[in-house]
């Protein structure tokens, strides 16, 4: 009986389970229905949200990208523009180039031209500067030139002869009553060898501008015929001077030294010109003490003409003041004169000093 009850009460508990089991079924059908359709409906509703952004997108998209076309088009439009204006602006360069090019290309052919007219240019020198009678030609030259640049034409004279010598020198400076003498030396050979032989060669340009000093002081140094007691010699070359300033003697010293205790100046044209211009300098002085020693003079003859006009002035005056007195007497007359004669008309005087009053005034008239 027992387990009757035991087997009834599992089948109920078990159709109860079941029940249950069944109804729990249900409802999770219903809620999974119930999800499902929510779920598509979240579906439908983000499918069509997608849609409409998928569809702005593509507005958007195709907007930016039709705006995109229009600048590439701009800009391939420009870029074009762009290219064809470099291009011509290259070909302007080219052309300007090709034009400098051939600018540059005659501008050193004439470079070319001129080197060569300065090479043979410079041979002919050398040609003219291979005698010593070429080169002392050139001395003068340059000597005339620089005193017609310094000095005006009456101060100079260029191959003077002394007439107690007969000597002719290059060119005298005058100053006042006295003459600067000045001869042009020109020893090239010896230079050129000082190059050519270095050192060993030195003694010998030493003893060329030592004789050119004797022979200066001995010719060109005569104090009896006004000249000073020193003399100039010219040198046309800077480089030939400087190395007469660099050269030393073992026996003699500084060859410039010699020449100063010979009374001889070595000048280069620098060095003359600016002696030149100190002697324009005094010309200019002596000018300015004379023309101020005839300004007195003339002063003094304008003082003695103004003290004779003085002395005319005095007497003229003189006699001006005699002609206002006897003009101031014989008016004083006349109108004592005039007045006799008024009264005399008029009846007021008595006949008998009528004629004595008109007598009277006559006779001092």
């Amino acid at each position: 009986m027992s387990s009757i009850v035991w087997l009834i009460l599992g089948l109920v508990a078990i159709g109860v389970v079941a029940a249950i089991v069944w109804s729990a079924a249900r409802r999770a059908d219903a809620q999974l229905s119930a999800v499902r359709q929510e779920m598509q409906n979240s579906l439908a509703t983000q499918g069509q949200s997608v849609n409409a952004q998928i569809n702005h997108l593509m507005q958007s998209v195709t907007t930016q990208l039709g705006q995109v076309r229009q600048e590439l088009q701009t800009g391939v439009a420009s870029s074009g523009k762009l290219a064809s204006d470099a291009q011509i602006a290259m070909a302007q360069q080219l052309q300007s180039s090709n034009e400098t090019i051939r600018k540059i290309s005659m501008q050193i052919a004439e470079v070319q031209q001129a080197g060569n007219a300065m090479s043979q240019s410079a041979q002919t020198l050398q040609n003219v500067l291979g005698g010593a009678k070429t080169r002392g030609v050139l001395g003068e030259v340059v000597l005339e030139r620089l005193l017609q640049d310094a000095l005006p034409r009456s101060a100079y004279e260029t191959q003077y002869r002394f007439d107690s010598t007969g000597a002719i020198v290059d060119a005298i400076v005058r100053s006042g009553d006295r003459i600067l003498s000045v001869d042009s030396k020109f020893p090239l050979d010896a230079y050129r060898r000082l190059f050519d032989a270095g050192e060993s060669a030195r003694r010998e340009f030493s003893l060329a501008v030592r004789k050119h000093a004797d022979s200066i002081a001995e010719k060109y140094i005569l104090p009896d015929e006004h000249t000073f007691d020193y003399a100039l010699m010219f040198v046309p070359s800077e480089g030939v001077y400087y190395e007469l300033l660099m050269t030393e003697d073992s026996k003699y010293g500084q060859i410039d030294e010699y020449c100063r205790a010979k009374r001889v100046f070595p000048v280069s044209p620098n060095t003359f010109y600016a002696c030149l211009s100190a002697v324009a300098i005094s010309l200019q002085g002596q000018k300015i003490e004379e023309n101020t020693r005839h300004l007195l003079a003339g002063m003094g003859g304008l003082k003695k003409q103004f003290e004779a006009f003085a002395e005319v002035y005095d007497r003229l005056g003189t006699h001006l003041r005699h002609a206002q007195q006897s003009y101031e007497d014989a008016d004083s007359r006349l109108s004592r004169a005039r007045n006799a004669l008024e009264q005399m008309a008029q009846g007021a005087l008595p006949e008998s000093q009528v004629p004595s009053k008109v007598l009277s005034a006559t006779n001092e008239d």
